[in-house]
């Protein structure tokens, strides 16, 4: 870094992204994209947008907030939308933590949490899994801080249900809490029809995973009025114009088209029963996930040695160095003939280790 570079600024730890490899093509099963293309309608509407470049696109987001509002039963005024959920989370931070409430999150789960806290200067605690990787909810009622639970939680996929987040929000009436949804399409349980009973829950979820638009960077919040007013604030106080013509219309499209959404949520949640299934059959173990990866280890392989060896045959998956889970890897549910690849590749990996 330069000798400019803000010293409040020198304990950061930047977050690391899924590698993005440009030198060979890969089954690439390591950033939990959707294999699949977006819809059609999506991709009309945002071509539709090239033509009007020239213009600022609305800062209120209105014609995205009516149209979320329709498919998820709930108020315009109770979305807001960010530069991909991660824009969200960092708002929420800035919003609801400080010295006076600090931060609170599992201690593996989405890397983004750390970052965020650090970049803002917000004091945080991290509570330990157990040791199946689940989250101990009693450890979070009353605790009277601004809880952050990905839920389900990344990398291990592990899906609270409902009434368990209820506990924890009824339980910090004085709290934030947010509940980042980027998998629950997936076979996890949504937050959202809580908002209007209690006014201290903020559910962000993205169009990255299921709707195929991690390329559009366009993630929302959900709550009370008010959450979203202060959201808001401090989107209009940094980055009015946060999305982009193509991406309000891209947006919109995606939401019209709820049955494409669900038809490849289906796909993918077969495939991934699928893969655990052949997974098993090697050896392996897995969490319960109810996302759109898996997160697998075996006593055959360490999980790094796995990652290198499929590689190098040009299937990427994603290895976490943390002490805790590095005999795991989380693996993205692609196609099923990608699968289908990854499952022959491990099996001539393992049977050339014995």
């Amino acid at each position: 870094m330069s000798r400019f570079f803000s010293e409040k600024y020198n304990e950061l730890t930047p977050y690391v992204p899924g590698e993005q490899p440009q030198n060979r093509k890969y089954i690439k099963l390591n950033t939990n994209e959707s294999p699949f293309p977006p819809s059609e309608k999506a991709v009309k509407k945002a071509e539709e947008e090239l033509r009007r470049l020239q213009l600022y696109p609305d800062p209120e987001c209105g014609d995205l907030c009516r149209a979320l509002a329709g498919v998820y039963g709930i108020k315009p005024e109770q979305t807001a939308f960010g530069n991909g959920s991660d824009e969200i989370l960092n708002l929420a931070f800035m919003a609801f933590c400080d010295e006076q409430h600090p931060a609170v999150f599992p201690d593996i789960t989405y890397g983004f949490y750390p970052v965020y806290a650090q970049l803002n200067r917000i004091p945080y605690e991290e509570i330990p899994l157990e040791p199946d990787l689940s989250v101990d909810v009693s450890r979070y009622i009353g605790i009277g801080r601004t809880v952050f639970l990905a839920n389900p939680n990344a990398p291990t996929g592990i899906a609270l249900p409902v009434s368990e987040i209820e506990r924890i929000v009824k339980s910090n009436p004085d709290n934030v809490v947010v509940v980042d949804e980027a998998y629950v399409d997936f076979g996890g349980e949504s937050s959202v029809g809580l908002i209007d009973r209690y006014d201290n829950l903020l559910v962000i979820q993205t169009f990255s995973k299921s709707r195929s638009m991690a390329g559009m960077r366009l993630g929302m919040a959900i709550g009370s009025e008010e959450l979203i007013q202060d959201i808001n604030t401090l989107r209009f106080s940094t980055n009015p114009y946060n999305i982009n013509r193509i991406g309000l219309a891209a947006g919109v499209g995606a939401l019209e088209d709820e049955e494409y959404t669900r038809m490849n949520i289906r796909a993918t949640m077969e495939t991934r029963a699928w893969t655990s299934e052949q997974l098993k059959k090697l050896g392996f173990q897995m969490t319960d996930s109810s996302a759109n990866f898996i997160f697998a280890r075996s006593d055959r392989i360490g999980g790094e040695e796995l990652y290198l060896k499929l590689k190098e045959r040009g299937i990427l998956i994603r290895h976490f160095t943390i002490d805790r889970i590095k005999d795991y890897n989380r693996i993205t549910i692609g196609l099923k003939s990608e699968m289908e690849a990854l499952i022959e590749n491990i099996r001539e990996i393992l049977e050339e280790i014995i």
